[in-house]
Parts: C-alpha cells; structure tokens; sequence
C-alpha cells in the first residue's frame, strides 16, 4: 500500500475574474428568468400603488428594481454556494502525525 500523500492544495487556487464570475453569470441569469416570471404576473404600478402609493415610479423603473433586487438575492445564493464548496485543505491545517 502506498503512504497517504502530504497535506496540500485540492486544486489551485482561481483567478479572482474567474471566482467573481462563477458568482455574478448565474445570478445574472436567474434573475433574468425570475424578473420574466414576476413581469408576466405583477403589474409595477399596481404594486406600487398598494406599498408606495405617494412615490412615482414607472412601469420600466419597477421592472429595473425588481431585477436588480432579484440579482442581488440570486447572487447571495451564489456566494453562500461558493462559500460551502471552497476545499477544506485550504484553511485547515494538517493534523499531526500519529507516532
């Protein structure tokens, strides 16, 4: 049998481009999806006009918040994601040697 190898890196380590747009490209795309959903059954102006009916807002202003809000709920998904799949070996160290 061959001896366990030594403590290191699972892979190395991702170009921060690369990481941030494993985040932001999905969320982006989901909150395209989720903002077709919401636009196909919520009208913005009547919804405003039930939360905030003293703001003027326009029906594509409604649309615009919407999808960013969506963006933003879609990429925290993508980050805790990230943040529960980064390898173990990165930031725990080796255990010692059993003599």
């Amino acid at each position: 049998m061959s001896p366990l190898p030594g403590p290191g890196f699972d892979h190395p380590p991702r170009p921060m481009a690369q990481r941030v747009g494993a985040i932001l490209w999905p969320s982006f795309f989901a909150a395209g999806v989720a903002t077709m959903v919401f636009s196909a059954f919520v009208d913005p102006l009547l919804l405003r006009d039930i939360t905030f009916p003293g703001v003027e807002i326009s029906r594509s202003l409604g649309y615009s918040i919407a999808f960013f809000m969506f963006w933003i709920a879609t990429a925290a998904s993508s980050l805790f994601t990230w943040i529960l799949l980064r390898p173990a070996s990165r930031y725990n160290k080796a255990l010692p040697r059993e003599k």
